[in-house]
């Protein structure tokens, strides 16, 4: 099946491991010795709140056409469970951010995925973001 026609709930599903596993060389780059480091590192990358605010900054400079058409399919796709800890639009947005993840990894576009990720990083690194409880600092 081709990726772009693909259910978005199963991009997410892949995007989610293959973003899992860059974060984890990111935080490896930094300190490859402490685990609980590396561990409290990755935090602030795969909370939803970060994937989020990499969505937000980046849909409407950096991404393609096709890419906010397959996010915004994404984020507005109907939720049948409840997230635990974020609000329903982070949750949404993060999923999205995940389901492009997966989209450009199946369509084998290892550069654009890199390149995305490589962006989201540095966003999510450099910012302070709020979870509505604590701010979520590096």
């Amino acid at each position: 099946m081709e990726a772009v026609k693909m259910n978005t709930t199963a991009l997410a599903y892949m995007g989610d491991a293959v973003y899992e596993m860059y974060v984890r060389q990111f935080v490896l780059e930094r300190d490859s010795v402490n685990v609980d480091k590396q561990n409290k590192l990755a935090v602030r990358f795969v909370r939803a709140e970060g994937q989020a605010f990499a969505i937000k900054k980046m849909f409407d400079t950096t991404l393609t056409e096709q890419e906010q058409l397959l996010v915004k399919r994404a984020r507005n796709k109907k939720i049948t469970s409840k997230p635990q800890h974020a609000d329903p639009v982070t949750y949404k947005l993060a999923t999205a951010f995940e389901a492009l993840i997966g989209f450009l990894y199946l369509s084998g576009d290892t550069e654009r995925l890199e390149a995305i990720i490589r962006q989201a990083l540095e966003l999510i690194e450099k910012a302070e973001i709020t979870d509505g409880r604590k701010t979520i600092k590096k």
